[in-house]
């Protein structure tokens, strides 16, 4: 029989997950046609398998700051950190029209609640690295930012950011995408009041993704919590966000994991028997040498939760923080 802490676990994950989640994105990502040459860049990773569980709010900054479609190229120019936006040919500046913009448009996302933003590769405006910046001899050099994408990130440091480009990665793409829906249940459980336990509950029920990510991250939240009582309540819920989402940005390496799961499996000393416990060190090593994913042994983890109606762990988020239908812990 399956626990009813469990179902509670799996009920509320399940509600997240239907509830589309709101990320800002490059409008041509989407298959809109706002590019120079009044085409698109549609990804249809991000708008037919991302789009089951997110919603979108496009953004143009060419478009929307007042250019035509089609229109000239541009390229950033000067210095790497603070560079012009200039058409190829004609060298128009139009740096101003666009961080004008920017600054309005910023003020109006705020009021989106989003929980990510995914930015256009290569992009002079909404490219969020190695964008090539022009030196005073026409030399390119790949240390950019995008206009845009610079003042968003500047603006929202906390929110998850990432590119099409980089989303073809399998580790970055998780990483992603884990942070996303994280955003997502901490935006929840601030929905539910200021008080003290709502903090302690979400850490409590996310203390192994933390680890995955950072134990040193772990230890501070735990600090902080525990100080808590002390903190006043908007002051606790700015410190713990940050470190949150910090400690996420950090890289889940397969010795991380492994350490989470070697603690996890110490919550069954009581109840595995000797082959199952022996199937489990099996499948952790396995994964650790790098013969199967991480959803090999965490599969078997779920099955254990169940069977032996471990209520700690069937609580903990690091066994589904997103769907399973993304796939996105298969990869070895």
């Amino acid at each position: 029989m399956i626990c009813q802490n469990l179902l509670t676990c799996y009920e509320r994950t399940e509600q997240l997950m239907n509830t589309p989640i709101k990320i800002g994105v490059s409008s041509c990502l989407l298959g809109n046609d706002v590019r120079y040459n009044g085409g698109h860049a549609h990804d249809r990773y991000i708008t037919g398998t991302l789009g089951q569980y997110l919603s979108f709010v496009p953004v143009c900054p060419e478009v929307e700051c007042g250019l035509g479609i089609p229109r000239e190229t541009m390229h950033l120019a000067g210095e790497v950190d603070a560079p012009r936006l200039v058409t190829t040919k004609t060298g128009i500046d139009h740096t101003e029209r666009m961080q004008t913009w920017a600054k309005q448009r910023l003020k109006a996302l705020e009021t989106e609640n989003l929980c990510g933003y995914i930015f256009k590769k290569n992009s002079p405006s909404s490219g969020m690295a190695r964008i090539k910046v022009f030196n005073a001899k026409g030399q390119p050099v790949r240390q950019g930012v995008g206009i845009f994408a610079r003042m968003f990130m500047d603006h929202f440091p906390l929110l998850p950011v990432e590119e099409d480009g980089r989303m073809h990665d399998p580790g970055l793409r998780e990483n992603f995408i884990e942070r996303i829906f994280t955003m997502q249940r901490w935006r929840d459980t601030l929905t539910r009041g200021d008080a003290l336990k709502h903090v302690i509950d979400f850490h409590t029920r996310n203390k192994m993704l933390i680890r995955a990510h950072s134990e040193t991250h772990y230890k501070q939240m735990g600090k902080l919590v525990a100080d808590g009582k002390s903190l006043d309540n908007r002051r606790l819920r700015d410190q713990y966000e940050s470190l949150l989402m910090t400690a996420l940005q950090l890289k889940s390496t397969i010795s991380k994991n492994t350490n989470v799961m070697m603690h996890m499996l110490g919550y069954f000393k009581k109840q595995l028997s000797a082959d199952e416990k022996q199937e489990m060190l099996g499948l952790i090593q396995d994964y650790k040498q790098g013969f199967v994913p991480l959803v090999a042994p965490l599969t078997m983890f779920n099955h254990y939760v169940r069977k032996y109606d471990q209520t700690y762990l069937s609580d903990q988020t690091y066994l589904k923080p997103h769907p399973i239908a993304l796939k996105l812990r298969n990869h070895a």
